[in-house]
């Protein structure tokens, strides 16, 4: 068969991880192609992956989705496009449990797109379809023959489902309209470039950090990975000796365990791995293991040349010398990263010269009523951040909006209530929020009993009201800030007062003394159902505030008598800030929202007095005293904060930030 070369080459998501690789390899192998690179910039891609090409004459860099016809059309004709690799996809397999359709929409719809452009156009002569090994579905453990070319279609994920949805579109379009297609299926690849929420890189950067490597489940996975530069070859090859109409694997037979990676990956960094390695809670559905069958692709000429001790030496290295390639990537770097990927969410380069295209009406031409006219522009625009907040009246709520106009970050109280899901989809509608954050509930007034006489209430807000905005969020794709609490815990034989031995998110509650607790735990439990919230346990919220009367250091000062006990606390002024973070990381499932550690009553009047008021005196008395005044039992326990201390390691302990937070500038303040 005769070699295939092409003229004028569209390479779709070619600012992402192996397609920079393949455009930089063709563009600096061969001159005389001209080659036209396609990229939304979505959160995984990044001009700079392509850096290497950018100043040569034969490369030119369009901003677009592969989901507008317009925009497609006009450049395969105003390009003279003749061949096409078309590697745009969301590829993150956590991504997909949680927002399935948009994978959908750019896998299959994105791809349906270029092939009716394709067949509109009747000029091009290489359609290259880029799949993956993960449409065979799992492998079996025994299999010593890996799946050929011409193994069932087994996807067993919403990720590989799409694209063998997507390839059986390119495969009707090759036999009803003759289009010339080939589809490649490969396995992992790593490399230089890539977004870290791939396995390699996101071990490479925790260990970069000190931060735990998580696994997920028992770490038994076995995947095969090929080194990027080998796989870029492959796609030249395939380009000028892959025969119309073939499937071609994109493989290798040397097998790993995630296990192994993930120890391979602490002897580079010299690091223990039986302390840095940290099981996790396993997808929803984790393909035991994939294996291909290369041979067809090695008989047109490829071979695997990198061993995976070089590559992995190669890619560290790569890694340690340019740690800042994609800015912040603390989302990406969680055990199960869920990155936001709403319409309008991409990725900007400052300074990145790009080509906007814009549509403009042409009366002239009667086969295409709209014209799209590509023009340059310089961006320096920033990801898009805007807050939607309930709980204006209330004190965190209150305490959102004064961050957020200190951060600059525009925003707006949300009108509706809570319960009225019309309501709140027109808040949705007009303020158009990047983020939701709920502040909103039912407290008590003026303290927690008032929910034991008005319990209706309590759970229309509390419970009806908190799901019904989950469920909205939900369906708009925003992630929602929620502000629990963690009075759903007391001190048991497990978790003894003083042990130090605090509960973790992942414990059942076990307080139910009051109304308001049980209403708490029973939304929180049925919020683990909605994976775009963030569950924030919040306890005996402190700020800086000392004459505001929900303030916990207030209210005990103004007691005639108080208790005794030590408590896990929230300094709102070190956390508040922590938390609009994390909705910017993406942060999902539930955190305890405290300081580290635990601090008792009278350390705190203690401290009140050395810092405020020399002269203040208390009086102490017991639970069972304290039983008598009050109508509903309170809670006391102490949260362990490990997982919010290690994705943000400079949060203080409860003591010094009570003493930073509060007390020094109050201080500051009597003594002027």
């Amino acid at each position: 068969m005769a070699a295939y070369n092409p003229k004028n080459i569209l390479i779709t998501g070619a600012a992402g991880f192996i397609a920079s690789h393949v455009a930089n390899r063709l563009v600096r192998n061969y001159p005389e192609y001209k080659i036209v690179v396609l990229d939304k910039l979505d959160y995984c891609s990044n001009l700079k992956n392509l850096n290497p090409s950018r100043s040569s004459p034969n490369f030119k860099f369009v901003k677009g989705d592969i989901g507008s016809a317009d925009l497609v059309n006009y450049l395969l004709i105003t390009e003279s496009i003749d061949t096409i690799m078309h590697f745009a996809a969301q590829t993150h397999v956590d991504n997909s449990f949680g927002n399935s359709f948009e994978f959908t929409k750019n896998n299959i719809y994105g791809t349906h797109v270029l092939l009716e452009a394709c067949k509109v156009t009747g000029q091009i002569r290489r359609f290259i379809h880029v799949s993956t090994d993960e449409v065979y579905g799992e492998t079996d453990e025994d299999a010593v023959v890996g799946n050929h070319e011409a193994s069932q279609l087994l996807p067993t994920n919403p990720y590989s489902a799409t694209k063998a949805g997507a390839e059986m579109l390119v495969m009707a379009y090759g036999r009803s309209y003759g289009l010339p297609v080939i589809t490649t299926r490969g396995n992992n690849v790593y490399g230089p470039n890539q977004f870290p929420e791939k396995l390699i890189p996101k071990f490479i950067l925790l260990a970069m950090r000190g931060h735990p490597l998580p696994i997920h489940g028992d770490g038994s996975n076995v995947r095969s990975y090929l080194y990027c530069e080998d796989v870029a070859e492959a796609f030249e090859v395939v380009l000028h000796r892959g025969e119309v109409g073939h499937v071609y694997n994109i493989g290798t037979t040397k097998e790993r365990r995630v296990i192994d990676v993930a120890k391979d990956v602490c002897k580079l960094f010299s690091l223990e791995a039986d302390r840095v390695i940290e099981f996790v809670e396993n997808r929803p559905f984790n393909d035991q293991r994939y294996f291909l069958d290369d041979q067809k692709l090695k008989n047109i000429g490829w071979s695997e040349r990198t061993t995976w001790e070089e590559g992995l030496k190669k890619t560290m290295e790569w890694y340690t010398s340019n740690p800042d390639w994609w800015g912040d990537v603390s989302g990406a770097l969680l055990p199960h990263p869920r990155m936001l990927m709403m319409p309008g969410i991409e990725r900007h380069v400052d300074g990145a010269e790009e080509t906007k295209v814009t549509v403009s009406q042409s009366a002239n031409t009667n086969s295409q009523k709209r014209m799209v006219v590509p023009t340059p522009r310089t961006s320096s625009k920033k990801p898009h951040l805007k807050f939607l907040i309930y709980g204006k009246t209330g004190w965190i709520g209150g305490l959102l909006g004064m961050i957020c106009e200190k951060q600059g970050i525009p925003y707006e109280y949300g009108r509706g209530r809570l319960e009225e899901r019309s309501q709140l989809i027109l808040d949705i509608q007009n303020v158009k929020p990047s983020h939701v954050f709920n502040a909103a509930g039912v407290t008590g007034r003026p303290n927690v009993d008032w929910c034991e006489s008005h319990k209706q209430e309590t759970i229309r807000t509390n419970v009806a009201g908190t799901l019904t905005l989950a469920d909205v969020c939900r369906e708009h794709g925003l992630l929602l800030m929620n502000y629990a609490t963690g009075c759903i815990f007391e001190y048991d034989t497990e978790h003894l007062e003083g042990s130090g031995i605090g509960f973790k998110e992942e414990d059942k509650p076990n307080f139910t003394g009051s109304f308001y607790s049980k209403t708490k735990a029973m939304v929180e439990e049925l919020l683990k159902e909605y994976e775009n919230v963030c569950t924030l346990r919040v306890r005996m919220p402190i700020s800086s505030d000392l004459s505001n009367p929900r303030n916990f250091i207030t209210k005990i000062t103004r007691y005639n008598k108080v208790v005794n006990i030590p408590n896990s606390m929230t300094v709102l002024d070190e956390l508040l800030p922590i938390s609009i973070e994390m909705a910017k990381r993406n942060c999902r499932g539930i955190w305890n929202f405290t300081n580290p550690g635990a601090v008792s009553h009278n350390e705190i009047l203690e401290m009140y007095k050395s810092y405020i008021d020399p002269s203040f005196k208390w009086v102490n008395f017991t639970l069972e005293e304290q039983a008598k005044v009050i109508v509903a039992p309170r809670s006391n326990n102490e949260m362990d904060a490990t997982k919010l201390k290690r994705e943000f390691p400079e949060l203080l302990s409860i003591k010094d930030s009570l003493i930073k937070y509060v007390f020094e500038p109050n201080k500051k303040v009597l003594s002027n």
